[in-house]
């Protein structure tokens, strides 16, 4: 794997930007280009697809929100959305996604896999508690 991509969905929860960056870094220090999907599934749908730098995440720790935005996206929930947005990925080829989020987040990411099989990493990103353990 050489590309990946993170996002965050849902509503915004502390923490998020601390992931980012984690993901982002982490990617880097790792050899692997990644990318960074605004406005979480909808900006995925609409191909909002940047390449990130360690620069892209420096002082984001101490914000409040996350710098990728986010936001609900009900095309997602169809078949068509879905494609689109995988379409979208294999544009830049992105081989695997960290997705950041809750519940809603996590089921389109699990549906997303079992229709196009690309490798998912969930990090917990909620405040709803709709999510064991957070």
């Amino acid at each position: 794997m050489k590309k990946i991509a993170v996002f965050t969905s849902g509503g915004d929860s502390p923490g998020m930007n601390a992931c980012v960056r984690a993901v982002v870094r982490t990617a880097i220090f790792k050899g692997l280009e990644v990318y960074g999907v605004y406005r979480g599934y909808e900006g995925m749908i609409e191909g909002d697809i940047k390449r990130m730098h360690s620069y892209s995440v420096s002082n984001i720790v101490q914000r409040g929100g996350t710098i990728l935005k986010s936001a609900r996206s009900e095309e997602f929930r169809t078949p068509e959305g879905r494609k689109k947005a995988y379409n979208n990925l294999m544009k830049h080829g992105i081989e695997g996604i960290v997705a950041i989020g809750g519940d809603g987040t996590f089921t389109g990411a699990k549906i997303f896999f079992e229709e196009f099989g690309i490798p998912t990493i969930g990090c917990p990103g909620t405040i709803d508690n709709d999510l064991y353990g957070t």
